[in-house]
């Protein structure tokens, strides 16, 4: 733009609903089909039941019900509701809530009177009904503009406040509700407040034990090398135990806000850790044997809280209070002296600690030589890598399409020649795998630098030493739909399994699903995912149609391949239900031919007659 057009007239003013519509990912993060548990749809249901659990931690409100389909919510809660004079003010004027007012919110999580707005400005249909001393109100808005306005009406019903909301389709594509990332937001809120019962689509979530309870479900109790050690303070609460998998895992939260990318508490907790250990035993262990295979978790209240975000998922508060102790040295002192105190009174949990923390530094020494030969070899690898075609944005860096980012692991040269010639060269890259890789069930780590490919992919990936420098949001699945497509997508799946559980964990692994069927006839090309949409493209363009089954992503060409790879790229998220424990999964689909697998087979094997039957 020249200097002389830029003008009075570029200056613009946008109101509230416009911002947020226009840059939702400052408010919300990213977007989006819901096929990430991070996607801003979960933001949006997340920014609603923190109200309600806020109300819940002032001592208002026992249980909360939510109900969600694939494309609606609504959330009820039996709390104070909110003033009736307020209720379009609270979710329809920027800046404007009850939390300013720390005598009522001394510990909340939504502290900037943004969260509900953002919900009203990026829904279709958003409805909010407060219930307050038996009388209500109501109002509802498409896109943050009121549409009807109920006037107060007396009520039978109990206080509390109804938000009702679908996203808006148009800047969340495609997307999706999936139940499991829902339901595993709901424990976590149970988890971390007792006595709150939630109830989602008709089931109850309650939680007795608090981070206890959380652990307990996170692992195997036949995996734990002692029983879990659960320490509770004044506005913090600690879990913590180790097991048998490959890397650390931790569940942090401020205020009952889960944050996944860490802080300043979680930090702190990790270092206490390593030093009350150190201390305790009277010797220098390495950080990285204390805490090879840890599973923790730390809960901390925060008055007036300070994120890196507006979605709340790193904590950047140094103190805990205005006039309070920093962040690092409560965390520190609490589990200096309970922890400690807990390892002195049980000397069983102490000597089976050290044995674990003796195993692991065991464990390090062997691998330590393959390990340098491997790295260096990787390092030379990387110069000429023909494994990997790198893109040029990636996960770790401050840029804006970062969540974008992508690596596709194909099998052979011809689906990674489709894929690399309809990439985005910014985001997306490609690993391509030489035939089926080793089934590493039963291996230790020093496979992973033994087998030349496992080792490029980990660092393609740059996963050594945890997901802090992970390269890409997304890793990808791509193989053809056959029987051997489907072996590799196990193999590779018990690879992360096996040794980088997180990756799974923390939702960056994903199949693609590429079209089964093109159905096409002089005027219009059919996609097909399925039978079933096969037949519905047949029974619209006609009987007389050509229709082709692609049988490998080598046989789709570049040209197409774009197009299922690119805004209407289709994702299956890699998850593990929350009774999954790996080593029993893992033995029973990769371990030897054991009776219960051939018994299984056998009793689910299907023949073609039973197949056309069905």
């Amino acid at each position: 733009m020249a200097t002389h057009d830029y003008t009075e007239e570029s200056i613009k003013s946008l109101d509230w609903k416009a911002h947020i519509r226009l840059r939702p990912g400052m408010y919300i993060g990213k977007l989006g089909d819901g096929s990430a548990q991070d996607d801003g749809i979960y933001v949006l249901l997340k920014e609603v039941i923190d109200n309600s659990i806020d109300e819940h931690v002032m001592g208002y409100g026992k249980e909360i019900n939510i109900k969600v389909t694939d494309h609606n919510v609504a959330v009820r809660d039996f709390g104070r509701g909110i003033p009736l004079g307020k209720v379009i003010d609270c979710v329809a004027k920027i800046n404007t809530g009850g939390k300013y007012d720390t005598k009522s919110f001394q510990k909340s999580v939504g502290l900037n009177g943004v969260g509900t707005k953002a919900v009203n400005a990026l829904s279709t249909y958003f409805k909010v009904q407060s219930f307050r001393a038996g009388k209500t109100k109501a109002a509802t808005f498409e896109k943050g503009v009121i549409i009807k306005e109920e006037p107060i009406q007396r009520t039978t019903e109990s206080d509390g406040t109804l938000v009702s909301f679908t996203p808006d389709a148009s800047i969340f594509k495609n997307f999706h509700f999936i139940p499991l990332f829902i339901e595993e937001q709901v424990w976590h809120y149970a988890f971390l407040n007792a006595s709150l019962i939630i109830t989602l689509n008709g089931k109850k979530y309650y939680s007795k034990h608090g981070l206890l309870d959380l652990l307990a479900r996170k692992t195997d109790k036949e995996a734990l090398h002692y029983p879990i050690i659960h320490l509770k303070g004044e506005d913090i609460e600690v879990a913590l135990t180790h097991n048998n998998q490959y890397g650390e895992e931790y569940y942090s939260f401020v205020n009952g806000q889960f944050t996944t990318q860490g802080g300043t508490h979680l930090t702190a907790f990790k270092e206490a850790i390593v030093k009350t250990i150190r201390d305790f035993y009277k010797k220098d262990f390495d950080a990285m044997d204390i805490r090879a295979s840890i599973v923790g978790a730390i809960s901390i209240r925060v008055q007036a809280p300070i994120f890196e975000s507006q979605t709340k998922t790193k904590l950047g508060s140094q103190q805990i209070a205005p006039d309070g102790p920093t962040t690092r040295s409560f965390v520190n002192d609490f589990v200096k002296k309970t922890l400690d105190d807990y390892l002195h009174r049980y000397p069983t949990t102490a000597e089976a600690l050290l044995k674990r923390i003796l195993q692991a530094e065991r464990e390090r020494k062997e691998i330590a030589g393959i390990k340098k030969l491997a790295n260096e070899r990787a390092k030379k690898a990387n110069l000429h890598n023909k494994k990997l075609r790198d893109c040029r944005i990636h996960y770790g860096e401050s840029h804006e399409r970062r969540d974008e980012t992508m690596i596709f692991i194909t099998e052979g040269n011809s689906a990674s020649g489709s894929i690399t010639k309809s990439r985005d060269v910014q985001t997306q890259a490609v690993f391509s795998l030489r035939g089926k890789p080793l089934n590493c069930f039963g291996y230790t780590k020093k496979v992973v630098y033994e087998n030349e490919e496992f080792n490029l992919l980990q660092h393609a990936l740059s996963i050594e030493d945890g997901l802090e420098g992970l390269r890409y949001r997304k890793i990808v699945i791509a193989t053809d739909a056959d029987v051997d497509g489907m072996h590799i997508r196990l193999l590779i799946l018990t690879y992360f399994l096996q040794f980088f559980p997180d990756l799974v964990r923390n939702g960056h692994v994903y199949m693609l699903e590429t079209p089964l069927f093109r159905v096409r006839n002089k005027k219009e090309t059919c996609y097909c995912y399925s039978e079933e949409e096969k037949g519905q493209a047949t029974e619209k363009l006609g009987s007389n149609v050509e229709i082709t089954r692609f049988k490998g992503l080598g046989e789709i060409s570049a040209t197409e391949f774009k197009q299922f790879i690119g805004d209407n790229i289709r994702l299956e998220p890699v998850m593990l239900q929350k009774d999954t424990h790996l080593p029993q999964l893992l033995s029973f689909y990769m371990g030897k031919n054991t009776p219960e697998r051939q018994g299984f087979i056998i009793a689910n094997l299907r023949v073609e007659k039973d197949l056309v039957e069905v």
